[in-house]
């Protein structure tokens, strides 16, 4: 679902877009921290918040952190 807002936000398509791994973080709602392959080589880590429930809003992408590799840790950013 975040896939259109990471696209417009760094200017590319990607024909690959694979969640791999994920962390979360409860706060007033959920942050998702989401390692996701774009390539063969190349990764991104996104930041992801999902309200409670009764907000009824769908998740938005807050930040990301792109040059990553299939190693790097996930981590709060």
């Amino acid at each position: 679902q975040v896939k259109p807002q990471f696209e417009s936000r760094v200017n590319e398509t990607y024909g690959t877009f694979q969640a791999i791994a994920y962390r979360t973080q409860v706060v007033a709602g959920t942050n998702y921290f989401i390692k996701v392959q774009v390539s063969d080589t190349m990764y991104v880590h996104l930041r992801v918040f999902q309200g409670l429930p009764h907000e009824n809003q769908g998740p938005s992408l807050v930040s990301y952190q792109t040059g990553k590799t299939r190693d790097d840790p996930l981590t709060y950013f």
